[in-house]
Parts: C-alpha cells; structure tokens; sequence
C-alpha cells in the first residue's frame, strides 16, 4: 500500500462508527477497501460489502489476493436462495460476505441475524445515496441491531457528490456516521507519492484531417445553436448550458433533473432541443473514436431516424456535416472529372414528374444494375473513393514500432553490459486503452490487416447494407405503382420532410452510384463464393471484367504520408525521427508471411477493381510494398475502458499507449508506478490535437477539481448532530421516542404518562425491497413484515390489498397483460383491491402534457386502457401518489380503523394446499378454478387470450373440438392457436 492508502486506513479506524470517503476517479478505492478486511478480525463479527457490482467485487478480491499472499481470506457470496438458518450460521461466523440490500434488509427485519453479529458494513458506489434508499434503511437497521456496529460508506465520483443542496452532509446523516475524509488528486500526501517516481510521459498531438475539422466545427456550431434555443425558453439554469459542458454525459443528466417536474407543461420544441443535445455530443465523440465510414453509416441512421422530428437536422451547419462526412468515403464524379454540385436547400423543394413510363424504365435499369451490375445507367457518373484512415492509426503503428526498436537496443545493451543475465522484470508488453470494445477489435484488425484492408472491409459492408436497403424498398414500390395521398397535382409530387430522408431525395445521382457500387460488389461477392466451390478463378475475374455500372471509377489513397505529423512534448533532446511503417504484422511481434499478404491484396485488387467499373481499389503496389517493409512489432494487449476492469498489476506492461485518454485511467497508471519504483514505464497520450478530445480531458480535470473545492467548503460548514455517546443522531424518524414531548406533558394526564400508540404493521413482498417506500414506511412508525406474497404488493388489512406500480412499470404491465391477471386476482381474494400509481417526486405528476392530449378517444392511450380496467373490475380502487412519502401517508390513512394484517393468511392467499384448493377464493363458486389453471398452462394460452378461450367455450372438452379458425378468432392470431391445436391433436405415445 502507498502511504496516503495507509492515512485513509487509519483514519477510518479511528472513528469506531465509521465513515464517508471521497477519492479522486482513478485512485485505488477498492484497495482500501481490501485493507479495511486484511485489518478485520473475525472474533469482532462479520464484515459485509454492501451492493458491489461484478467488476468491483472482482476488484476486491484481487487486491485481496496482492496483500494476503499466499493465503488470502476471500469474501464469499451470500445469496438469497440459502435457508434461513443457514445465513444465520454465516453472519455467526465472523466471515466476509457480499450482499445485496433486498438480502439484508430481510434479514435484519426477521431478524435472522444474531444482535452484535455484524462488526462493519462497507457501501460502495456512495454518491447513489439518498435518505430514501435501501442502503439508509439498513443504516437505520443496523444502528438498532448492532449498535456498535461501523459503516464505512466509499466513493470515487465527487461530482454527484457536490451536486444538490448539501449532498454529502444528508448522506452522512442517513447512515449514522459523522466524518467525511476528502482525498484529491490535489492532496498533498497524495501528490507527494504520486509524483515521487513517475512514469516517462509522451505527449503526442495527431493533427485532425480536414474533413474531420470540418465535422467538429459544424456539429459544434449546431450545439451552440440548440443551447441558444434552450436559453429563449427560461426554464434552464443558464450558467450550466455551455458547449464544454455538453461534451459530458453528465449535462444530459443536469437538464432533464431541472426540466423533469415542468415536463408535461414543455412544448414539442424544447423536449426536443434536450434529445438533439444528446444526439450532437454523440457525434462529436463518434468523431474522434470511430472511423470514417462507420460515422457515415451512423450520420445515414440518424438521417432515417430523426429526419423528420430533429431541429438541429434543418440548421445550417447539420448540411456541413452530412458533406464532410462523405467526403471522408468517396466523392461523386461526372466522367470528365469534374464534381457534381448539389444545392442542398432546394432539394427539399424539387418536384419530380410522376410517369408511369419513367418509373417502369427506372424500375428495370435498377433490375438490370442489381444483376451484377451490368446495365449502362447514368454512364457520366462514376464514384471516387477516398475512405480516409483515421490519423491515429498510422501514428499507433509507428508507435509500436519505435517502442519495439527501443526494446531490441535496450536488449541488446544489457546482453553486452551483463551476458546472458535474465531480464524477466521487463514483460516486453505494450498496452493501448480504447474506449470500448469495438474500438479494441479495429485497432486490432488495423494492426494485423493493415489500415487499408480494414476500410475496405468496412466499405463493403456500408455497401452491401446499402444494396439490401435498395431491395426493400424495390419490392414496397412493387406492390403500388400508382402514387397515392394528397400532394398529387397535375402529375407532380411534392417532396415532404419526411420524405427528404430518404438519401435518394438528396441527390438521386450519388444515390444511383452508391447502389451501382453496391451491386457490384455484392455480385463479386457472390463471384468469390462460386471460386471457393470449386470454379476456375480465371474465368471468374474475366466475367469481372465485363461488368459494367454508371461509370468509371477511380480512387485515391488519403491522407497521404506527408499529411500527418506529430507534435511530441517531451524532455529535450528525446525527439526521434519515427519510421514509417507497413501494415501486415502480426500482434505477438511475428513477421506476416509476405507471399500470402501479396496474394491476399492481389485477389482483393482484382476482385474489387476493373478498368470501366464502379468501384476501384488502392494502388496494389502501395500494399504490397506496406507488407514487404513490415517492420516487427512488440506483443500488444488491448484494454477496453468501459469494462472497468484492473489489469495492469496482472499485464504488468512496459510501456502503454493511451489511444483515448481518460482521466480515471490515468491515475490507475500513476497508482500502478508508484506501486511498482523499479519497473520502468513509458506512457504515451494520443491527443487529436484543436478536438473536443483535448477540451472534454482538460475540462474533466477542471471539473472534478471544482467538485472537490465545493465539497471542502461543504464540509467547513456542515453541521452533524450527535449524541451523549458521539454517535451522529441522523435523521429525524417519527419512531423514535421523542422526549421533548414527554417532558412537556401535561401531569393531570394519568400523572404525565403518555399513551401509547398501536404500532402499525404492513405486510411487505419481497421483491418491492428494491424500492424506496418500504424505507419510507418504516420512518413513519410502521412496522414491515417481509414475507413473499403472491397475490399484491403491499397487505395493509384482511381486507386491503395494494398492487404498486411505478409509471415505467405500469405502461409495461399494460403491455404484457401482467396487471390485468394481478387485479383480478387482488378482486378473488381481496375485499378492497387498491392500484396504487406512484409518480416520481422528481418528475411532473402527469402521464401526458395537455398538448399531447387529442380529441378522439384512443384504445392505445394509457388513459384508455385505465378506463377499460375499472369497468371490468368495479371493485378496484385506483390511487394516485405523488410521490413516496405522499404514498405512507395515504397508507397510514387507509390503515385507520382498521383491524392489522395475518401474516400467515396473507402467505397462503393465492397458494393451493394439498388437496388443490385455495382459501377464500371468491370465483370458486362460479368457476372451476382447476379448470381454468390448466386452460392457462396450456402452449399458446397467454393472459391476454384465456378470457376470450373460457368465453367462446364452456369446457375443456369442447375447446378440444374447435377448429382452427374458430381457434384463431379467439386467440387473436393463427400463430398461438396452431400451437394451441397442434398440442391438442397431437398422438399420445404409446409403448406397443
């Protein structure tokens, strides 16, 4: 452990009630909280880690496993499926466990866990924390179980942290504790062990393309466009709408928490100003992170998708970026070379001519051009290829080239300096960090493939979707010649904006090219697949040759060799010229056979190229060149970011190539150095340099600093109360006996003694744990009874009965036809059968704004189908709440005067005992509930059909006699009622 690790440790050991502890993102959290168990003795009581997700568990156990050495003692499971008495036993045992909080809530409640058998709780991910979740509830719980018992609450985010009004002061108070220890990147015993041995830092700034630059700039143009908007509309804290700031996941986040509780009364525009934000900070990180002609393919589906309802789609600048983000993947070209100007305002306006001649023509030579591309359309036009690599790609390569040089000098010195003395200290393993996983799977094709081979690939695939797109809506065109709708006059249809989606609509020329390219190459696709059966691949490439499409095609490789350079920031005299590198390598550092790498880019140039055809590729002696003059490279691993796994003290890297920085990862390798003094690291940062990428890490830097000054100011002023025993007193709770009351009671009362209340009790399910309002419940004085119910929610009285649904839930149950079958059966067994409706406190108390509202009744409105179900139950009682602390004040109102609930009737509600019948079943005596449970088990019998299946027949029997279009009818589909049939009329097996 590093010393400032050692001084979190021991100053949550000296406060025997615990802790909030709030690091900077990257600083090892889960090795201080492997410390906090090395330090655990088991003769204390267990030690319990609260809601930890997998890679924290896995986290966990490995820096369990680096500081116990050889015998580690790792924390196990406790699942909810154990017997009671067992995870009795286990909390006994004085072990460590990981848990869930719908586990322990249960059983603290029971109680199943000894008084004083828990020593420490430890809740990770503590900026989630609020004074209404389940990690408060077993705070609550804990400090009368165990009151002795410590919870250590870790966090690495401090930006949720210092949002809202005093965050951190009500989380400490939620959980009983009363320290917070902030620890920064800016700290001085952290800065001191972090930069006593750093790592040697290679700062490279790759220069953006053109096009690329073009891209950022518009998108940005259009961000600040849409947050002009947003601030004409006065419902937005101002100060927070910033460009920098929309660069960050989290400013999605902001604006919806200040727009949630005005949403319904929000027009159409400002709801969609907040969608198109989120959209815009897409692209500007798809920009940076993916290639050119996966941008185009997600700039197409966002054309199709939000063409018709975006506002920053019709902005000046959205035409800027649908431009040079084809001029990344290809130009269209008349045949004498010159470029085909589009006006892009006018396109939305032209008129075609509708004529039947026309479009049967057109019809055929689309025919003819799909079957193998060999019909002469549009013979002027011919598609250029550009497909631009990504800049980084090139600088990676020379990268690990250089590292590899370095690494055979190195050897080689050593093997001069100490003979043959091993160097197994030195892994020789390059790592490169990407954001995701796809990234780590190109970067990796790039470096095995080579750049070029890669864009081709992608290309293809852009293409060949385009083709099967083509042919979808060739065969919906089929099915109606004739134009139909308004807009048709005197022959002329008006193109609407939906219809300018359609990348026809933009340019019929470059649309008709794309789909003659796709034709062609899907026909030598097919081509190939007939050489692989066994035919001559000579005479394959010679019906190659007669293909013919719109024109001829060229390309050109972009960007050159002399377009990108480097701009190192290193210690002076450390520049070095890097080589320039080829790309057919292995990873493991291996030479690619070179005769197949020739004859790979040889077939793929003859397939995809011929002298009058659409489509051509790159220079062949380019290529083959690249795979003669490939230099070795070092063993490579990949790591993906986002799967937030710990893998440098098990790679145990060299050197390490930061392809998309990040601030956490950046102090895991700072951690990784300091930990490790005599293992020499090289890092090296590839920025695009003038990006959004530089600005959102500087930015994130700034931020996170900013966050840890607000929470320091915070803490300066913050004010926790506590006890004669100094423990912190938390929140206020009407269970807790209040002796201000006491003392002022009036003596004439039966000599001052107060009466005492009857205590509450609600009968919980199980699985409504995962939510607030059992923790709500229990701070209103009410005692919770955990069992698992089939039959509602919540169990108030004998007669009362409460089925829960959030908004998100109840359109969902709606949809599957789940809430109908739990009303009904709430109706059988219940006197007062309640749906409760229970809105966000955070969002508006509204299904739909007034606006959304139309004058004709709609069988798919919410509404309707609310209505739809009281009719059919008339019993059922619908309650709306406001949010959870309005739902247990109308429990508590609901409860009066009435008598408690049984927990062991409210268990057998629903379950048939052994002879098969079920206790106060109300249909019982109109139905044949038996019946009616196998007619439900039935394939093909779902709860949305069985009700019309017991209408439309009066037994079992006759249902077996219908035939299948009675079936249908009733079931709503031939589908569920062949199924349905095919299991009634099957033959029953026999052993003759």
């Amino acid at each position: 452990m590093l010393p400032f690790e050692e001084q979190i440790l021991s100053d949550l050991l000296e406060d025997p009630h615990g802790g909030l502890v709030v690091v900077s993102a990257g600083l090892p959290l889960h090795s201080i909280a492997a410390s906090l168990l090395v330090v655990h003795h088991s003769s204390s009581g267990s030690i319990l880690f609260l809601s930890a997700s997998d890679s924290q568990k896995s986290s966990v156990l490995q820096s369990l496993q680096r500081l116990q050495d050889p015998n580690p003692n790792l924390p196990s499971e406790l699942a909810g499926d154990l017997p009671g008495n067992q995870r009795a036993a286990l909390y006994s045992s004085g072990a460590a466990f990981f848990v869930t909080a719908r586990v322990l809530i249960a059983d603290l409640l029971f109680p199943r866990a000894p008084p004083g058998s828990i020593s420490s709780l430890i809740i990770l991910n503590a900026h989630r924390l609020s004074d209404t979740s389940p990690e408060a509830f077993i705070a609550r719980l804990l400090r009368r179980h165990s009151p002795r018992a410590s919870v250590v609450a870790l966090s690495d985010r401090p930006l949720p942290l210092s949002s809202g009004f005093s965050k951190p002061e009500r989380i400490l108070k939620s959980l009983y504790i009363k320290k917070l220890h902030l620890w920064p990147r800016f700290h001085v015993l952290v800065s001191a062990d972090l930069e006593k041995d750093p790592p040697e830092v290679v700062d490279v700034r790759v220069p953006m393309t053109a096009a690329m630059k073009g891209v950022q700039s518009a998108a940005l143009e259009a961000m600040g466009a849409c947050l002009r908007e947003l601030r004409r509309t006065n419902k937005v804290d101002v100060d927070d709408l910033t460009v920098e700031n929309g660069l960050f996941k989290s400013f999605d986040e902001i604006v919806r928490q200040q727009l949630d509780p005005i949403w319904h009364t929000l027009g159409k525009k400002t709801k969609q100003l907040v969608n198109d934000l989120k959209t815009l900070r897409k692209l500007v990180d798809y920009l940076v992170r993916y290639d050119a002609v996966t941008f185009l393919k997600y700039l197409d589906t966002l054309r199709v998708s939000e063409g018709g309802k975006s506002i920053w789609i019709y902005a000046e600048s959205s035409y800027k970026i649908f431009e040079f983000a084809k001029k990344r993947v290809y130009h269209v070209l008349r045949a004498d070379g010159s470029k085909i100007s589009m006006n892009s305002k006018s396109a939305a306006n032209k008129r075609r001519r509708v004529n039947d001649d026309n479009n049967k023509n057109r019809d055929e030579n689309e025919a003819s051009c799909s079957d193998g591309g060999k019909g002469h359309i549009n013979s002027g036009v011919m598609l250029e290829e550009v497909l631009e690599e990504a800049p980084k790609w090139k600088v990676l390569r020379e990268l690990l080239e250089e590292i590899e040089d370095e690494r055979r000098k190195v050897a080689l010195s050593r093997e001069d300096e100490l003979g043959a003395e091993d160097t197994g200290e030195d892994t020789g393993i390059v790592m490169v960090a990407c954001k995701d996983e796809r990234s780590c799977l190109q970067l990796e094709a790039c470096i095995t493939k080579g750049p070029h081979q890669v864009m081709r690939e992608e290309w293809g695939k852009y293409l060949l979707g385009k083709a099967e797109l083509h042919g979808l809506q060739k065969r919906s065109k089929k099915k109606n010649q004739e134009p139909k709708g308004f807009g048709i006059l005197n022959g002329e249809v008006a193109n609407g904006p939906y219809e300018n989606t359609d990348p026809s609509s933009i340019s019929k020329l470059e649309n008709d090219a794309l789909l003659a390219a796709a034709s062609e190459i899907s026909h030598l696709a097919s081509e190939e697949i007939s050489v692989g059966d066994g035919s001559d691949p000579c005479a394959t490439r010679g019906r190659s040759r007669k293909c013919r499409g719109r024109g001829r095609g060229r390309s050109k490789k972009a960007p050159s060799k002399g377009q990108t350079s480097i701009n190192r920031h290193k210690n002076p005299g450390d520049d070095k010229v890097i080589g320039k590198g080829c790309s057919a390598i292995e990873i493991q550092g291996a030479e690619k056979d070179t005769e197949d790498a020739t004859d790979l880019e040889e077939r793929s140039l003859l397939d995809a190229s011929t002298d009058k055809a659409v489509l051509r590729g790159h220079s062949k002696d380019h290529d083959i060149s690249e795979s003669v003059c490939a230099k070795p490279l070092p063993p490579v691993q990949f790591y993906a970011l986002e799967s937030d796994k710990h893998i440098l003290d098990v790679w145990k890297p060299s050197a390490i190539v930061v392809y998309h920085p990040d601030i956490a990862f950046v102090r895991e390798i700072e951690v990784y150095k300091a930990e490790n003094p005599s293992r020499k690291l090289k890092v090296y940062f590839l920025f695009y340099e003038d990006s959004t990428e530089v600005q959102k890490f500087e930015a994130s830097i700034r931020r996170e600093n900013a966050a840890f000054e607000s929470l320091i100011r915070q803490k300066s002023l913050m004010m926790i109360p506590v006890d004669q025993d100094g423990r912190c007193i938390g929140l206020t709770s009407s269970n807790e006996p209040d002796l201000h009351g006491l003392q002022n009671s009036q003596t004439r009362k039966a000599g001052g003694r107060k009466t005492v209340e009857k205590e509450m009790q609600v009968i919980v399910d199980m699985r409504e744990f995962m939510s607030s309002l059992p923790n709500v419940l229990h701070q209103k004085g009410m005692r919770i009874i955990p069992v698992t119910l089939e039959v509602g929610d919540y169990v108030l009285s004998p007669m009362i009965c409460v089925e829960r649904k959030s908004i998100t839930d109840l359109f969902q149950s709606f949809a599957s036809g789940r809430l109908y079958h739990q009303v009904e059966t709430m109706v059988r067994y219940y006197r007062m059968p309640v749906l409760l409706i229970e809105f966000s406190h955070e969002k508006s108390f509204s299904f739909q704004s007034a606006n959304d509202i139309s004058d004709d009744v709609s069988p798919t409105s919410i509404i309707s189908k609310l209505s739809l179900l009281v009719l059919h139950f008339p019993r059922l009682r619908l309650v709306w709440s406001r949010s959870v602390h309005a739902t247990a004040e109308i429990f508590a109102s609901l409860k009066m005067n009435q008598d408690e609930p049984d927990e062991t009737k409210a268990i057998r509600v629903g379950v048939p005992s052994e002879d098969g019948v079920i206790e106060n079943d109300v249909r019982a005596e109109n139905y044949n509930t038996s019946a009616v449970e196998f007619l439900r088990r039935l394939p093909g019998v779902s709860d949305s059909n069985y009700r019309a299946l017991m209408d439309g027949c009066n037994s079992l029997a006759e249902l077996a006699l219908l035939p299948i279009e009675r079936l249908a009818e009733l079931m709503g589909g031939q589908k569920s009622a062949r199924t349905l049939k095919d299991f009634l009329d099957a033959k029953f097996p026999t052993l003759l």
